[in-house]
């Protein structure tokens, strides 16, 4: 599928690549120019990771390459290849849980805290959050608040995202 806009796709020019998206290995065919962002949404239809700012300003993109945090949107598709990526549709089951059908617990603590309003921002902040667990840098609110801080809120609900993970991390410590 061709972006407006976009040039046109010429066989010389994709390259193949390999992603394991969500737990599932995808072979590819991708030009150099086409984001993470652009692959997930226009031709894997994984409409979670939502375009926000465009510019990695915002963090509605956020997703998890090999567990880490990343801004799809400035992210090129071909320099993952091999990368495993986990978008906000995948990480129900990811959590201590288990199932396929399990949401992971932040998702839980989310709903738990209504942590989202408007929900654009919800599946970069749901990313960002995993992320910011896997790293274990933050452990007092206003570390968490740091690492947050490239999650944009427009409604404003950071109390309730911050005592979603809080409450998360927490219950990960007893």
């Amino acid at each position: 599928m061709l972006l407006e806009n976009s040039p046109p796709v010429r066989a010389d020019t994709a390259l193949d690549i390999t992603l394991t998206i969500n737990g599932q290995r995808r072979a590819l065919k991708v030009t150099p120019w086409t984001t993470l962002l652009d692959l997930l949404r226009e031709k894997l239809d994984l409409t979670g990771t939502k375009k926000g700012c465009d510019h990695g300003q915002c963090g509605a993109c956020t997703v998890l390459v090999n567990g880490t945090r990343v801004n799809a949107c400035l992210t090129l598709a071909v320099m993952k290849d091999g990368a495993e990526i986990t978008t906000v549709e995948g990480l129900a089951g990811l959590g201590d849980r288990g199932g396929s059908n399990a949401l992971h617990p932040i998702q839980e603590a989310f709903i738990e805290h209504d942590a989202f309003q408007c929900g654009y921002c919800t599946p970069g902040q749901l990313c960002s959050s995993v992320g910011l667990m896997n790293e274990g840098h933050a452990h007092s609110r206003e570390e968490i608040r740091e690492a947050m801080s490239g999650n944009l809120c427009r409604c404003g609900a950071y109390t309730n995202i911050v005592d979603a993970i809080e409450d998360v991390m927490q219950g990960a410590a007893r």
